[in-house]
Order: structure tokens, then sequence, then C-alpha cells
């Protein structure tokens, strides 16, 4: 198998899981991990047997034979980022959002059609492997009509004024976090799985702790619950939403509704939710993602459990191992880098040739929505994607 060189560029939570995730994926070769965290970088690399840590991501459009890299950067970065490495002739895989607003996202969509190049965005959970059977069921009819989606995103590494981060920060996370962070998991999962597009949106955003209290040093994405911190003397405005509840409505006729949290105690990353059909109606946890519940009115529920026997058969491929061996987050991005870096090795056109990946484009969709989102807010009515 001829192995693709590629490189992570950042070495945060999100760095670190695409690293650990690439080393499982066959046929990938990291070269190089870029980050202006030098120290947390270089402890990554050498547990991973990596040779390359640079400072500065640009070093990377240096590199001989590099032919992808991973943007897990923070939000404000990842325009330029991606921009940088289209326009040299790199594929690129980045985290989302894509971009922090709806317009930069489509330039990134037009210049990679323009290059002729392969690109992901790290939509993950769909590739669970009782996500695929899922989609399978709505695709074949066994759920039928779509009568309503409903459901929930609900952390609380957030919960107290003293938990902080970078994504709190609007100059770099943006002018949406709960939504645009978890929320956009939501609304692709339930787009990717029914095949409908959310077209309209009412939604009404909360922000808890008007102020925090911002930490003297950095704090890693969800490790605020691990440590103990000084803190600045100063309380930091916040901008962006705790809460968020948005009602959607899908290209087929039929309206959903979900909520997101990052101040809900006790719920570490509950991400829910249910799909009620005609026929029947199904419902996955994220912290149980090896079942699937369906819902009957006229006999007893069902619980599938993610066995490849049991999953219909374009599913299969997801599930590495038998029933009763179970399968969980690392592996989503393991099952998308794989078919991401297929894609490249076997010489598809991503112009032509359907991808079994969410792209660019679907970053550009999700944009879109966000967008929306606060507007719809900002002037509490249905407003269109």
């Amino acid at each position: 198998m001829k192995k693709i060189k590629t490189a992570v560029i950042g070495s945060g939570f999100m760095g670190a899981a695409h690293v650990e995730a690439l080393r499982r994926t066959p046929g990938v070769d990291i070269v190089a991990i870029a980050s202006d965290d030098e120290k947390r970088a270089r402890e990554l690399a050498g547990s991973f047997g990596i040779v390359n840590v640079l400072a500065d991501w640009k070093d990377l459009l240096t590199l001989p034979e590099l032919q992808a890299v991973h943007n897990c950067t923070p939000n404000n970065l990842h325009f330029e980022i991606n921009k940088a490495f289209l326009e040299a002739g790199i594929h690129v895989i980045s985290e989302k959002p894509l971009t922090l607003n709806s317009r930069d996202s489509k330039k990134l969509v037009y210049l990679a059609e323009k290059k002729k190049l392969v690109t992901a965005i790290n939509f993950n959970y769909r590739f669970y492997p009782l996500i695929q059977h899922a989609r399978q069921m709505m695709q074949k009819d066994e759920l039928g009509d779509l009568y309503l989606a409903h459901g929930s995103y609900l952390q609380d590494w957030l919960y107290y004024d003293t938990d902080y981060n970078w994504r709190l920060e609007t100059n770099v996370s943006g002018n949406s976090r709960a939504i645009a962070d978890i929320g956009s998991h939501w609304c692709d999962l339930i787009q990717f799985i029914t095949g409908q597009k959310i077209i309209r949106v009412f939604a009404d955003l909360t922000t808890i702790h008007k102020t925090r209290k911002k930490p003297s040093g950095e704090i890693e994405t969800f490790k605020g619950k691990e440590i103990e911190s000084d803190y600045e003397a100063v309380e930091t405005p916040i901008n962006t939403e705790d809460i968020g509840i948005v009602m959607v409505q899908f290209s087929g006729g039929s309206k959903g509704i979900f909520t997101v949290s990052q101040v809900s105690a006790g719920r570490k990353n509950h991400f829910t939710f249910e799909i009620d059909g005609s026929k029947k109606a199904i419902s996955w946890n994220q912290e149980e993602p090896n079942t699937l519940w369906v819902g009957y009115r006229e006999k007893p529920n069902e619980i599938v459990i993610k066995d490849p026997s049991l999953l219909h058969q374009k599913a299969r491929s997801y599930a590495h191992y038998p029933g009763g061996h179970p399968e969980g987050y690392p592996d989503g991005p393991k099952n998308m880098f794989m078919r991401f870096y297929d894609f490249i090795r076997t010489g598809k056109d991503p112009l032509k040739d359907e991808p079994e990946f969410p792209t660019f484009k679907d970053g550009w969709i999700e944009n879109r929505i966000v967008d929306a989102v606060l507007k719809s807010n900002k002037d509490q009515k249905w407003v269109e994607v």
C-alpha cells in the first residue's frame, strides 16, 4: 500500500485525537506536527514517534512530498490555514467550524473545486456503525415518512464561571459557541441520516455566565475540570451562548427541535437524537454508541446492538470488531480518515466521484445554519438558511 505523507497542525485536544486516529489508519505517514505550543507538540510527537516538530505551520509548506494536512487549530485560524494549503495543492481535513462565517467557507469550497483537491471536515459522529445503519434504515424506507426529529447535545465542562477556554473568546472562536461547536454536530448528523436539509430555523440563545474568571495560563479544551488554576482579578465578559434552543424545518416539510448546553451538570458529552417516522422511531445516545433503540406502536420495542452481522450491508465496514466488542469516539475519526486517504490513494475525482465523508461543502452548509441561528436569535423569528 502506497503511504500518503500528512501533517497535523495543532497539539491540543483535537490535534492529539487526530494523531492517535491517524496512527490506526493504514497507509498514512505523519511526517510532522506544527504547533505554537512547542512543549506540548514535542510530547505528542515523542509519544507517537513523529520526527518533525515545527513552531510555525507555514513551514509545513516547504516539506517535500507533503500531500495532506489536518487543521486542528482554533477557529479563527481555519480560513487562513485551509486557504494556504489548498493554494499549495495540498489536500485538507479541517476541524469545524470550517470558518467563522459562511462567506469564507464559500470561498474555500470554490478554491478546492478549482484546484481539484480532496477536502473533509471532521463531523466524526457520522462514522459510528449504528449511525451508518440508521442512515440505511432511512434510505430503505424502514422508518417511513419523517414526522419529527428531536434531541440534544449537553455538556458540563463550562458549568462554573471559573471554567475557561479559548472557545469562550469571540475573537478566537467566533460569534457562536455552543451552536457552532456542538450544535453543528447535531444538525449535520440529522441531515446525514434523514437525507433532508435544514432550510429554516427559529432560535433562542442564552448566556448564563455573562462574565467569567479567566485563568492566568492556557486551559486545554475539557481540561479545566481536572486542574486548579490561578485567576486574573478582572472579570472577562462573555458574548457567546451557553445554551441554545432551536426549532428547525426540513426540506421535506417536517419540523424538529434540539437543545444544546455547555452548562448542564453531570452531562459530559450527552449527544442524543430521536427520529420519529410513520412506521417506527429510532433513538441513539453517543455515550452509549453501541446500541440503537427502535420504537414501535404495535409491538415491543427493540434494541439493536453493534454487531456486523446485524447491520445493513453498507454499514458493516464501519464496525471493526465483532458484536460485544465496543467501539466508540476514537473510532469515528479513524473511519473517516480511512475513507479520505483511500479516496486520494485511488485517484478519485473530487468533482465527479461521491465521497463517503463530509467535505468542505458540508462545512459551508453548517456555517449557513449557524449564521441563520444567530440572525433568528437576534430578530426572534423564523429565518431561512
